[in-house]
């Protein structure tokens, strides 16, 4: 058996915890991070940040450097029953989940440790802990970060438990499209919001990724649904049937590459209190990707764990179950996790319930889209026509109702 030591082991080598040992690295202190895989493996999670998650990624100081071959979009169009609504600038990036990550782990400095291997087993206390390894390695650390994402079996070894609030929450589809007939579609992003409650639709996003446009679709189904089959197999007449307006703004277009689907449970672990260890990002709680607030919940967590709780646990001895409750306490942590839960169950009422009350947040949403978007059109000088496609002076064509 081989025993290696180090203060901090990070167990999963995802966005959170390459994050959290390029960040640990960089100020010095001694870290290993675990992970099966020397790259990280093609993956259908976050592809894209926004503006306030750049913000976030700033503070962990590897933003430089992992940014730098994502693909800006600096407008979207925002859309709905085929009427392009507002048309604002956009300061998201987008990418390849799996290019991301591994743009992470190429920031890591070589001070950090890497061991290629499997964690099959935890064993925590005040003062030191053993990781376990499919390789019979054996790691000893005073912190263990757990940033397995959604594997449950280590959770479940240190006696933790996950309790699921929001069973096949939302279903995340990804998948390519391409314009027929022209070079390029006419937008450079575009967010369409669904048209019809019983479709059980969020949106469609579409985003650049290096020449490609990138379209993720949020709806609110069962798995067994067959209408999930059915958009395997025909996808751009299946998308049109449940999005009858999309063509305004996107015109004709073909789904290329093959179509990736992911269901989403939404869960929170218990029993996460414990001597020696602690878990970011889906370890801890799971987020609807639909919501967009999964990739700010984890650059939260990875941020407030390694700037400010773990400099400060390693100035005093012993890792006690109160050092590990005050990142789980952190002000900036828990409001971020509250308003990922909010934000997820109010996106499904919003986009699902047929009430009255529900239709009054729709057309208020969609009035205050219009309304900024012709205030920007009417500062900027530009012109409105009639179809939902700038004008020659620039401006968005709007169908009328």
């Amino acid at each position: 058996m081989r025993l290696r030591d180090t203060k901090i082991a990070i167990v999963g080598g995802g966005l959170a915890g390459s994050l959290a040992a390029g960040m640990l690295g960089r100020a010095g202190i001694d870290a290993m991070l675990i992970d099966p895989h020397p790259a990280y493996p093609p993956d259908f999670r976050c592809e894209k940040l926004d503006g306030e998650q750049v913000g976030v990624l700033r503070r962990t100081g590897l933003a430089d450097e992992v940014l730098r071959d994502t693909t800006p979009d600096r407008e979207v169009w925002v859309a709905r029953c085929g009427r392009v609504v507002e048309r604002r600038p956009n300061q998201q990036v987008g990418f390849l989940y799996q290019d991301f990550v591994n743009a992470v782990r190429a920031a890591i400095p070589p001070s950090v440790g890497f061991v290629c291997g499997k964690a099959t087993d935890i064993a925590s206390g005040g003062e030191r802990q053993r990781v376990t390894l499919s390789t019979g390695e054996v790691v000893s650390a005073r912190l263990v970060v757990v940033a397995s994402g959604l594997n449950v079996g280590l959770r479940h070894k240190l006696g933790m438990q996950r309790k699921v609030l929001s069973e096949a929450h939302s279903i995340s589809i990804g998948f390519d499209a391409e314009p027929l007939g022209r070079g390029s579609f006419d937008f450079s992003a575009l967010t369409y919001y669904g048209e019809r409650p019983a479709d059980r639709t969020a949106y469609l996003t579409l985003f650049p990724i290096g020449a490609s446009i990138r379209a993720n679709l949020f709806v609110y189904r069962a798995m067994q649904d067959p209408w999930l089959r059915q958009f395997r197999e025909t996808p751009a007449q299946t998308l049109c049937s449940i999005l009858p307006g999309l063509r305004e703004p996107m015109g004709e277009f073909a789904v290329s590459g093959r179509v990736q689907i992911r269901p989403v449970d939404l869960y929170v672990t218990a029993g996460h209190r414990q001597p020696g260890v602690v878990l970011v990002g889906d370890a801890f709680a799971s987020s609807c990707p639909a919501a967009g607030t999964g990739a700010l919940k984890v650059l939260t967590d990875v941020e407030r764990l390694c700037n400010v709780h773990i400099p400060d646990w390693l100035a005093t001895p012993g890792m006690a179950t109160d050092k590990i409750a005050a990142f789980y306490d952190d002000p900036v942590k828990t409001a971020c996790d509250e308003h990922s839960l909010e934000k997820a169950f109010w996106l499904r009422s919003f986009s699902t319930e047929p009430g009255a009350l529900w239709q009054a947040h729709r057309r208020l949403k969609f009035f205050g889209h219009w309304g900024r978007g012709m205030l920007r059109q009417a500062l900027d000088g530009s012109a409105v026509t009639a179809a939902g496609r700038p004008s020659a002076a620039g401006g968005v064509r709007s169908r009328t109702a």
